[in-house]
C-alpha cells in the first residue's frame, strides 16, 4: 500500500498529522471520511501520482494515526473549520499554497470549509456522497432519521463510546470488508477503530457536526458566501442520495458557482470500490 510515497507526521499546530504523500505537478489533497483513514485511498492516490499529481492522503485529525485535540466546549476542536485550518497549514508545510480538495462523506464538509474558508488556497473542490450539513438536516425527516440515527445516537454523551468500544468489530462490521478494502487498508482501520481515543474523537466529528459545524453553515448562507472554484459532486449509484434528496446536485446549487456532477457506479465507499472510474473522473475535472 503506497508504495514509493513517503510516509511522515507533520506538526501543524494544535495536533500533529499522519500523511502520505508522493507525486509532482498539480497538488490534491484527499480527505477521507469515517470511520475510514487516509489509507481509503490506497487504490486512488497512486493512479493520480501516475496521471501526473502530487497527491497528499493525510489521517483527519482525531482519526486514525493523528493526533487528538483536547475536547473543547461544544466540541469546537473537531469542528470542520478547525480541521481545515490543519490541512492548509499541512499543505504549507509540503509547499502547496495553492491546490485542489478532494472530500468523502465526513471529509467532504472539511473539503466545504476549506473552500469557503481558504478560497485562495483551493483551486478546485470535489464532494463525494455528501450535501452540506446544515442542508441534511434542514430536510431531515422520519426516513432519514431511521437511516441515519447514527448522526443523533453519536452525539449523546458517554454512551455511544461504552457501546462502540464493548466491540468495535461488531458495530462497524456491515461498514468494512477485508476483501472489498484491501488487506492492509482493513488492517489500518481496525487499529483505528480499537483505540479509544480515536472513537471518542471520531464521535466529536458528529457532535461539531450538529452544532458549530452547522452554525457555521448557516452564517455562510446568511452572509451569501458560495464557492467560486470549479466544484465536482460525484454520489455512487448504490448509496441513498438520490433517495434523499432528489437531485443531489440541485442541493449543491446554491453553495457552488461553478458546479457539475453525475453519479458514478458504486456503494459508498467508491474509492475502494471502484477505484478506476473516480480516478479517471477526478482526472477529467482537474486537468
Amino acid at each position: 500500500m503506497f508504495d514509493d510515497f513517503t510516509d511522515e507526521r507533520i506538526d501543524v499546530g494544535e495536533v500533529e498529522l499522519r500523511v502520505r504523500h508522493a507525486g509532482r505537478g498539480l497538488p490534491v489533497l484527499l480527505v477521507h471520511g469515517h470511520p475510514r483513514t487516509g489509507s481509503t485511498w490506497h487504490r486512488v492516490a497512486p493512479q493520480l501520482v501516475e496521471r501526473g499529481f502530487t497527491v497528499v492522503c493525510p489521517d483527519m485529525r482525531g482519526y486514525g494515526q493523528s493526533g487528538k485535540a483536547r475536547i473543547l466546549p461544544g466540541h469546537s476542536q473537531q469542528s470542520k473549520r478547525a480541521v481545515a485550518a490543519d490541512l492548509v497549514r499541512l499543505m504549507d508545510a509540503l509547499g502547496h499554497s495553492r491546490f485542489a480538495v478532494v472530500g468523502h462523506d465526513r471529509g467532504s464538509y472539511v473539503a466545504l470549509r476549506l473552500a469557503l474558508d481558504h478560497p485562495d488556497a483551493v483551486s478546485h473542490l470535489v464532494v463525494l456522497d455528501g450535501v452540506p450539513i446544515s442542508e441534511a438536516l434542514a430536510r431531515c425527516d422520519a426516513a432519514f432519521a431511521r437511516d441515519w440515527y447514527h448522526w443523533f445516537f453519536f452525539a449523546q454523551p458517554d454512551t455511544p463510546e461504552r457501546v462502540i468500544n464493548a466491540d468495535p468489530d461488531a458495530w462497524y462490521a456491515s461498514k468494512a470488508r477485508p476483501e472489498s478494502m484491501g488487506a492492509e487498508n482493513y488492517q489500518e482501520f481496525r487499529q483505528a477503530i480499537h483505540d479509544p481515543s480515536t472513537v471518542r474523537a471520531m464521535l466529536e466529528d458528529y457532535r461539531a457536526g450538529l452544532g458549530v459545524d452547522r452554525e457555521h453553515e448557516e452564517a455562510d448562507r446568511r452572509a451569501g458566501r458560495t464557492v467560486g472554484c470549479p466544484t465536482l459532486f460525484l454520489w455512487s449509484t448504490r448509496d441513498d442520495m438520490e433517495s434523499l434528496y432528489g437531485d443531489p446536485l440541485a442541493v449543491w446549487a446554491a453553495w457552488a458557482d461553478d458546479l457539475r456532477g453525475h453519479p458514478i457506479e458504486s456503494g459508498h465507499h467508491v474509492a475502494e470500490e471502484n477505484p478506476d472510474d473516480l480516478t479517471a473522473a477526478l482526472h477529467a475535472f482537474l486537468a
